[in-house]
């Protein structure tokens, strides 16, 4: 039907055109799956990162016939993966950093049902300015107290309407989106990115930076350790060898007997203590 057709949509030729461009400008494409995002996402990550990332939504035929005609293997290959609603990441960051920094720019959303609490949702107790119909059914569902008092709708209390990750029912999400109360947390995640010739998957472009976090600390703690014990002497752990070792020649030095200083008043008292002991087992000393 469409094989004759010579002309198409503004945009889709736009979309073509930039499809064809930004793979030359950019060396890193990363593809995100729209399926778990909403588009009300999308608008504070592009101020976010104006002029260091381009973000494109697709059409997965559109963008698939443009990556293809750049005839590039690896471009090719990721142009597979886009199937469905898709948005497409140019930049010249790491994706892996990209990743990092999409997953902290979370943003809170009204629920929809079959969502689960990313927190615990509590209503807080005031005026919904709502007027009185069969909404009200939908409080006491909730477990939300209510009162009618000049012709709107009060919640006598704060109330708890979900656990942190509950499942939200369709009634539950409608009730919180007229209140105003958004219980999901949504972020994005790459799908898959390619950089310098590399496709990566979802897996292999995930870091957990607490994790690596941990590691790094544990591990300069027991080189720290380790280097203390052995002697080995560097900017970090000098004053700790130092004092380590003016401790051990404080205690050679009172152990000997040796008065110094810093010694003397500790090695006296030592030796009178010794001395009164002594004296002790001579005042009960019976000769045989």
């Amino acid at each position: 039907m469409h094989q004759n057709r010579t002309k198409y949509p503004q945009k889709k030729v736009q979309m073509y055109q930039q499809l064809q461009e930004l793979p030359k400008k950019y060396k890193v494409i990363a593809l995100v799956r729209m399926e778990k995002v909403r588009s009300s996402q999308l608008l504070p990550l592009r101020k976010k990162f104006k002029g260091e990332v381009e973000i494109i939504s697709i059409k997965d035929k559109v963008a698939q016939k443009a990556l293809a005609s750049l005839k590039i293997p690896p471009v090719e290959k990721l142009a597979d993966k886009l199937v469905g609603q898709c948005i497409l990441l140019f930049t010249n960051m790491s994706p892996f950093k990209l990743n990092i920094l999409l997953s902290k720019n979370k943003i809170m959303l009204p629920a929809r049902g079959g969502d689960k609490a990313s927190i615990e949702v509590v209503i807080k107790a005031g005026n919904t300015g709502i007027t009185p119909g069969p909404i009200l059914t939908d409080f006491k569902e909730a477990g939300v107290a209510t009162k009618i008092d000049q012709g709107t709708i009060w919640i006598t209390k704060d109330s708890t309407a979900a656990k942190k990750g509950d499942v939200i029912s369709v009634k539950l999400a409608t009730l919180l989106s007229k209140l105003d109360v958004k219980p999901v947390e949504a972020g994005i995640v790459l799908n898959s990115a390619l950089e310098e010739n590399i496709v990566y998957n979802q897996e292999e472009i995930v870091i957990d930076v607490e994790k690596y976090r941990d590691a790094f600390a544990r591990a300069h703690q027991e080189a720290l350790a380790l280097s203390i014990e052995i002697g080995y002497v560097n900017k970090e752990n000098a004053n700790i060898i130092l004092a380590k070792a003016a401790q051990h020649a404080r205690s050679l030095a009172t152990e000997s007997g040796f008065l110094t200083d810093e010694t003397k008043k500790v090695t006296i008292q030592k030796a009178n203590a010794r001395a009164r002991a002594l004296a002790g087992k001579l005042k009960n000393y019976t000769p045989q």
